[in-house]
């Protein structure tokens, strides 16, 4: 039996659920309260030393890393269905599945720079975000968490994030080209990666980095809210609420996002 410790909200829980779904694969679920510190506790560092999730448990295997547990699964239990077979299509998937390091980074930079972090600032106490940076394995993303909530987006962390997210548009937008999936008519690895990410942006009223330049990522997006992987994966474990409170905490940030993205594609053009 698959045994996945994961969390409602994480989007890299969700990308992991999404594609158990869509392999139709049955786990037992550990789930795990971020905000109570669930993944710093000792027994779950012994699994996962970085303290995130998911963390994927087959036998005597631990498993982690979103898109590395996708890969897994795909390769031994779903006998690489949503893995392209030509080789210039799996290069393709697994540069995707490489670049969902960075693409993870910028959807954490935007999430905890503008919504999540004005629920935590109305929370904790300038000794709490303290403690709560200190508790971080790396002690980098630990500071980086702080400066986001700190300094919200103006944090350098959120240049970084834009122009990450320019590049994974523009290359999705190019991918989508021959179909409704990245791989062409088929949905792939790559798509099942993503898909939480782009969603992410969206729940924060974010869809303006691509409503006017990159017109494919919308429909794509919408497609996939139409499978019941999607309701299964990331809808059904939305808390009640945190839909309006997550778009409305991000769309007031959104007019000097969209200065900044505007800009941004000014300067690469």
């Amino acid at each position: 039996m698959l045994t996945l410790y994961h969390a409602p909200t994480s989007v890299c829980s969700q990308k992991v659920r999404v594609g158990l779904a869509l392999m139709e694969l049955r786990y037992e679920s550990r789930m795990l309260n971020l905000q109570a510190g669930d993944q710093f506790e000792p027994d779950y560092l012994k699994l996962n030393p970085d303290a995130v999730v998911p963390t994927l448990v087959d036998g005597d295997l631990v498993v982690v890393e979103s898109s590395l547990i996708l890969a897994y699964l795909d390769r031994e239990h779903f006998s690489s269905q949503l893995m392209p077979a030509d080789p210039a299509g799996r290069v393709r998937a697994e540069h995707w599945l490489l670049r969902c390091l960075s693409i993870h980074a910028a959807i954490n930079t935007l999430s905890f720079s503008t919504a999540m972090r004005k629920k935590i600032l109305a929370e904790k106490t300038r000794e709490e975000i303290d403690a709560l940076a200190a508790k971080f394995p790396d002690p980098i993303m630990g500071l980086k968490r702080k400066d986001l909530i700190l300094n919200g987006i103006a944090s350098p962390y959120v240049g970084q994030a834009l122009v990450h997210l320019r590049r994974l548009f523009i290359d999705m937008q190019d991918e989508l080209e021959e179909g409704p999936w990245l791989d062409g008519n088929r949905v792939g690895i790559a798509d099942v990666a993503l898909v939480a990410y782009v969603d992410r942006l969206e729940r924060l009223g974010f869809s303006g980095f691509w409503e006017e330049e990159f017109a494919r990522v919308g429909p794509w997006l919408d497609t996939w809210k139409a499978l019941p992987a999607y309701a299964t994966g990331i809808a059904g474990h939305l808390p009640p609420g945190t839909a309006e409170t997550m778009r409305s905490g991000g769309r007031a940030h959104w007019p000097e996002l969209a200065q900044r993205w505007k800009k941004l594609a000014d300067e690469t053009q």
